[in-house]
């Protein structure tokens, strides 16, 4: 049993002792600092505040606990009750409110929760704002309202509905095209909200939708996170239903992974690459994804004569470098697209209806399009280490050792090589080195993978 604090939030396992798991006293306690940390923030004395959740069975009572929690600190609530990471963040800006709190651990299996915090823009707050939330979580610097000045709870169901007009208004979203396509998907949205707004999205859209764990009540019928190990099922269920393609979505909407026409695996990293070549095409300009991203997104911006750039690992971090680079489209290689013209989040329905209209526009198969991209093959692993050892020396060593590379040090260390990449990054959380590496070849990305493994052992040693 885990609780995690970090600031980008606070998320951990539901049950257990205080202060080693997410229990409802640490629920209260971080909600009232975030709370605390918006009032002494903002400077205002009226407050508003956007909360939703995703279909874990938790959630009901972690969003009650929050939203309680924060009337009880003199702030209003605009409660969405089951909805997405995306939708939320959609909803800040629209209710014109002052911050907003997504419940959700994203892939991690249901025993999980989480308190993920947004700022009045609806984007996530950034790592000197979460620094200071912790700071004031740890010291319980509270001041409760009085009676006469608690907040109020008010309940919209329907924002769901509100997210997918606006994905809708779109300039390059075209429903009546997509229409015209008769297309048939199959949706696995792993029994969580989903399975509310993705079918809902289709439908809206002209699609025959066949739906795959699509009721969410939080039982998640496999691993949550999209990768093709865990998504068997739906590869079988489109094969058999003749369908189109496959749609697949984590637990809070904000990944995306598309199945082809054939049950085979679109590839996690190139739903970006698909979208960004559909936007660019209508729209030039810059991309920006992460360090540990495909090199494909490179090749397609570049195809289109933009410019692409790397952030650091983490959505505030491509958020940013979008925004310095005013990047047209961005996001990251774990299925998460970010279109500034419709807000700075990774939001699955927006990258779905994007990636729709594109298809109907090209009038050709998914394998197809698929097959248009360079092919890159990615290998993702990890090198245990003592607690003791000095990771940041380690790094340095490997660095010195390529110098004469192509290195970029904005997170750890990426070598950038003529016809591969490997980047190298410690967690935060646990005593590792997480390795991934990117080539032409599966074998040749596992093959680098364990020779930066052997190089690490060396210089440890």
């Amino acid at each position: 049993m885990t609780l995690i604090k970090s600031i980008s939030g606070i998320r951990g396992t539901i049950g257990g002792k205080t202060g080693e798991n997410l229990t409802p006293l640490d629920t209260v306690k971080f909600a009232a600092a975030y709370g605390t940390w918006l009032k002494k923030e903002s400077g205002k004395k009226e407050l508003k505040v956007v909360v939703g959740r995703d279909a874990r069975i938790s959630g009901k009572m972690i969003q009650e606990l929050t939203m309680n929690t924060l009337t009880g600190l003199g702030i209003d609530v605009v409660d969405l009750g089951l909805s997405t990471t995306p939708t939320v963040e959609v909803a800040v800006p629209l209710e014109e409110a002052d911050g907003g709190i997504i419940l959700t651990a994203s892939h991690n299996p249901k025993e999980w929760n989480a308190l993920k915090l947004l700022n009045s823009k609806g984007e996530f707050l950034d790592g000197e704002a979460g620094a200071e939330i912790l700071k004031i979580a740890d010291s319980e610097g509270f001041d409760f309202s009085e009676v006469d000045d608690l907040g109020e709870i008010s309940v919209i169901e329907d924002y769901i509905d509100r997210h997918i007009e606006e994905v809708l208004k779109l300039k390059l979203v075209d429903a009546e095209k997509v229409a015209n396509a008769k297309l048939k998907v199959v949706v696995d949205a792993v029994n969580s909200t989903g399975g509310i707004a993705i079918p809902a999205l289709l439908k809206k859209m002209g699609v025959e939708v066949v739906e795959l764990y699509c009721e969410p009540n939080g039982h998640f019928p496999h691993n949550p996170e999209p990768l093709k190990e865990h998504l068997t099922d739906i590869c079988k269920l489109v094969k058999k239903e003749e369908a189109d393609f496959g749609i697949v979505v984590d637990p809070d909407v904000d990944r995306l992974a598309f199945i082809d026409e054939e049950g085979e695996m679109f590839g996690e990293e190139y739903t970006l690459v698909a979208c960004a070549d559909y936007v660019l095409s209508k729209t030039p300009g810059n991309t920006v994804s992460n360090l540990s991203s495909s090199r494909a997104l490179r090749d397609i911006t570049k195809k289109h004569n933009g410019s692409y750039e790397a952030s650091a690992v983490g959505e505030v971090n491509v958020v940013k470098l979008m925004k310095d680079n005013k990047a047209v489209i961005g996001g990251e290689g774990n299925g998460g697209i970010i279109y500034p013209e419709s807000h700075y989040g990774r939001d699955s329905l927006v990258g779905t209806a994007l990636f729709l209209t594109y298809l109907a526009e090209k009038n050709r198969k998914v394998s197809e399009i698929r097959n248009e991209y360079p092919s890159y093959f990615m290998s993702k692993n990890k090198i245990q280490l003592t607690p003791e050892l000095d990771v940041d020396g380690v790094l340095k060593a490997v660095e010195k050792r390529h110098s004469e590379e192509e290195i970029s040090t904005v997170d750890g260390v990426k070598i950038d090589f003529p016809e591969n990449w490997v980047h190298l990054r410690k967690s935060n959380t646990e005593p590792i080195i997480r390795i991934y590496t990117e080539a032409k070849s599966q074998q040749e990305a596992d093959e680098l993978a364990q020779k930066m493994i052997r190089e690490i052992e060396t210089i440890i040693a």
